[in-house]
């Protein structure tokens, strides 16, 4: 007889511990979070903000550009948050200002599981978790310190409010799930919204309620929808502009603004304002464009293309470097990896987004990004809808699988629209489609084995896996080909292989290898594009991944702000500098941002970002000259400026100063790992022979290489 005991169960027997998930999470970590300690300055432009946030209250809650609060980013600060409460406590350094991206990267896998496992079964959640792991753009940004990985983590979290509302029909969750929307707002605005079609639709059809109660609750919903998405908006537009900095990205000083322009209906229609028209290379209605696999491609006077040749030709900024430091060709395979809001992205490029039409996701500038498993999911949708239906019922009385699969059609089939047509987005952005991609492929892929096995051949249910495999795996073959031929035609010949042998095997022992094999050919080729920003320590202001960061280096710039500040430049400011409120003054926040962040000193980024915002007047900067608040001026010779004014205004009357006076020549220094240029007045800029990696930090702005003009504004009056 067994004696009684006191013994309680331990914390794994108390909690079912999934060790599948376990595994898959802390894979999760280990591509999001390795060598993001060595990175350099990821996204200067945010870093910079950062730095300033962590100095004053003020700075934190309007998320200032610069410590001085003169100009604010062109985002809302609520992901900046995170990241300047991080570094606070840890230090403005590499790793802190990415560590809140790395951990809500690994929270979004966590809560795919949890969204997808209740009502599709252990199996559908792990392999949702597992390709939210390893879609290609998914690491890369979760490696930055933009604000994707933020803005996915929390509206992931609003759908599992809404899930959680409707099983324990609960008014308060569903409010606090429209809440966190807009709460998620308040990270980048308007692309927050895009999910609440599907939230609306799967709430009127889960919820067991009447009509009428819905509309009610739907109603104070919306309502809390409202106050957390205007809350801060308003509060920051209320407040008197001379007691706050400027918007950033805005024409007229405003958040609202913001919002519905450059931030809403521009990203749609092409920007108009903050750049004096609209981006050139931002896609293209041509069907004359190219969507190579490899990227860039050479086109002769005939119109034909030629490859790539994957070789690093000559380059000199002076001739090839624009305006706003966007580098022409776009994707440069095999050479150099520009990291820089307006440089070449690794893989795409910034502005590298395909022709705008049905099948824009699937070309070469975005789909290996995001597009290796979508026509899996695709598919798996429709088997899903489908296989999950109940024959005793009317098409129209949806089961509850099928409602929750009205969820992720409804979460995929507005974001990829919009990314079909827009006008005006980063490669990156494309994040929004991958957890729809992993929901529907975990769920797909448990609804089409469900099929297989209850179907015979002569019923056209049993062909969705066979298919959903071979169709995958040929898209693949095209984004692969033009790197490694080989493996094109290996996940081909395996693919066809295995579908062929799963029709052959169906019923017999060895069908369950067979399909395993085959879900591993079209699991390898996205499994090594997501481990290639790991790899090269990647954290760049465009995050991409594919094989061109391994061949470039990523951006190993060392630390941050060595990749662009002149140390023998900055050196004459700061012992000139006095009591002046700024170190010097300039166009735009690429040149800026790094003085910023190395110093942690004021530098006045007269145009914000691009040097378009029209936050300063002729009259008021006069003032601040006067009053020895701005002592010095650094003029790049940008075009573009809404501020030609007072630049101009500036080259009359202030005294040049003698480059000798600092250094001679003004070098732009990185670090080892990095190339150096040096400029010398009246010559054209040549590139030094590389030490190490090939990599250049363009983070922050459109350009931030010192190489312009200093002005002592002092000798003015």
């Amino acid at each position: 007889m067994n004696e009684p005991t006191d013994k309680k169960p331990n914390f794994f027997q108390r909690h079912k511990v999934d060790w599948v998930l376990a595994i898959i999470l802390l894979i999760a970590l280990g591509l999001y979070g390795y060598g993001t300690w060595k990175t350099g300055s990821a996204n200067d432009f945010y870093t910079s903000a950062i730095t300033s946030m962590t100095q004053s209250f003020k700075n934190f809650w309007y998320a200032s550009f610069d410590p001085a609060g003169y100009i604010t980013v062109d985002k809302p600060p609520v992901a900046l948050w995170f990241m300047a409460i991080s570094a606070k406590i840890l230090g403005v350094s590499n790793f802190s200002v990415v560590l809140p991206s790395v951990l809500f990267g690994v929270g979004s896998v966590y809560l795919m599981y949890r969204l997808v496992t209740p009502y599709f079964g252990r199996f559908a959640g792990r392999i949702a978790a597992l390709v939210m792991t390893i879609t290609p753009i998914v690491v890369a940004d979760s490696r930055t310190n933009n604000m994707d990985a933020t803005l996915i983590y929390f509206l992931l979290l609003a759908i599992w409010m809404l899930q959680k509302s409707i099983n324990k029909h609960n008014m308060y969750w569903l409010i606090g799930s429209f809440a966190t929307i807009g709460f998620a707002f308040n990270i980048k605005m308007l692309q927050a919204f895009m999910i609440i079609p599907a939230m609306l639709i799967f709430y009127w059809l889960a919820s067991n309620d009447s009509w009428k109660k819905k509309i009610g609750k739907l109603s104070l919903a919306t309502i809390a929808l409202v106050v957390f998405t205007l809350s801060w908006p308003l509060s920051v537009d209320m407040t008197s502009a001379n007691n706050r900095p400027y918007e950033g990205g805005s024409q007229h000083n405003s958040v609202l603004e913001l919002a519905f322009g450059y931030n809403g209906t521009q990203r749609l229609l092409g920007q108009t304002t903050g750049t004096g028209g609209a981006f050139k290379g931002m896609g293209s209605s041509s069907s004359k464009s190219s969507n190579q696999p490899g990227g860039n491609t050479k086109s002769n006077s005939n119109n034909k293309m030629t490859p790539p040749s994957g070789k690093m030709g000559k380059f000199n900024p002076s001739k090839n470097m624009k305006s706003r430091g966007n580098f022409p060709g776009g994707n440069n395979r095999g050479g150099m990896k520009m990291n820089g809001k307006g440089g070449m992205g690794g893989a795409g490029g910034a502005f590298n987004i395909g022709t705008a039409g049905p099948l824009r996701l699937f070309q070469s500038a975005l789909g290996p990004q995001i597009s290796w498993l979508l026509p899996f999911s695709i598919i798996g949708m429709i088997a899903a809808f489908i296989g999950f239906a109940d024959p005793k019922r009317k098409w129209y009385q949806l089961t509850t699988r099928q409602k929750h699969t009205v969820l992720w059609t409804g979460w995929l089939v507005p974001v990829y629209g919009f990314f079909s047509v827009a006008s005006f987005f980063h490669p990156y952005y494309t994040i929004m489609l991958a957890p729809a991609i992993a929901a529907l492929a975990g769920l797909g892929l448990a609804a089409m084995l469900d099929l297989f096995k209850r179907f015979g051949l002569n019923n056209y249910k049993a062909y969705f896996l066979p298919l959903a495999i071979v169709v995958t795996a040929g898209l693949q073959a095209w984004y692969v080909s033009s790197y490694y031929a080989w493996l094109s035609v290996l996940i081909l010949v395996v693919a066809v292989l295995a579908s062929i042998l799963l029709l052959v095997f169906k019923a017999k022992p060895a069908g369950k290898a067979i399909v395993i094999v085959g879900l591993l050919s079209i699991a390898v080729a996205p499994s090594f594009w997501s481990l290639t920003p790991t790899l090269a320590k990647e954290s760049a202001a465009i995050p991409t991944a594919g094989p061109d960061l391994l061949t470039s280096g990523g951006n190993n710039s060392g630390g941050i702000g060595n990749g662009t500040v002149n140390t023998k430049l900055l050196n004459y400011l700061t012992k000139h500098q006095g009591n002046a409120k700024y170190l010097f003054a300039t166009a735009d926040s690429g040149t800026a941002a790094p003085y910023i962040i190395k110093t942690k000193k004021a530098v006045m980024a007269m145009g914000g970002f691009n040097g378009t915002d029209p936050a300063m007047t002729l009259s008021k900067f006069k003032q601040l000259v006067k009053s020895g608040q701005v002592k010095y001026y650094l003029d790049e010779g940008k075009s573009g400026s809404t501020n030609s004014t007072i630049v101009n205004w500036i080259k009359k009357h202030a005294k040049k100063v003698s480059a000798s006076e600092y250094g001679g020549s003004t070098s732009t220094t990185s670090s080892s790992n990095s190339m150096t240029f040096t400029m010398k007045k009246g010559a054209s800029a040549k590139m030094a022979k590389p030490s190490g990696k090939q990599s250049m930090n363009m983070g922050g702005g459109p350009s931030n290489m010192s190489n312009g003009t200093l002005y002592d504004l002092s000798s003015i009056y």
